[in-house]
């Protein structure tokens, strides 16, 4: 089982999340998909995907399609439930939505593997990457130049 990399910063994570959730969403995703998603310049883009490619998460195909490795969908998939799980929580908790899913794209990096899972266990929830069956399109600020 794969963990967060400590050389991966929270915006890769980011990265990674949105690729997922575009390619669940689009069908494929380009590096402009994800300029648009973050409100990012395109060039700001290139240099955090080159990176993530450098350290074999994405592939980038001919056309310029962008595809998670198994590596990289292994971490996508474990943020993206953490993400889940915590907008839920909220969500249950009495936040607005939006607040929410904001909140969640925060706490989605805090936590150790061994943590999540003990709170999903206290919770009683299983591990899954859907809150109710349905992709939450997940903003969350960064850094541009973080990744």
């Amino acid at each position: 089982m794969l963990t967060k990399t400590a050389h991966l910063h929270e915006s890769g994570e980011d990265y990674l999340e949105a690729v997922l959730i575009l390619s669940k969403t689009k069908g494929s995703v380009r590096r402009v998909d994800l300029a648009d998603y973050f409100g990012y310049t395109k060039p700001s883009i290139t240099v955090a995907i080159n990176s993530l490619i450098g350290e074999g998460l994405l592939e980038a195909d001919k056309e310029g399609l962008l595809h998670l490795t198994e590596s990289g969908t292994e971490i996508a998939d474990k943020i993206y439930e953490q993400h889940c799980f915590f907008r839920q929580m909220l969500i249950n908790a009495g936040i607005d939505p939006a607040m929410a899913d904001k909140e969640a794209c925060k706490l989605e990096h805090c936590l150790s593997q061994e943590s999540f899972d003990k709170l999903c266990m206290a919770y009683g929830q299983e591990h899954n990457t859907s809150d109710s069956g349905t992709l939450v399109l997940a903003k969350a600020p960064q850094k541009e130049d973080e990744f």
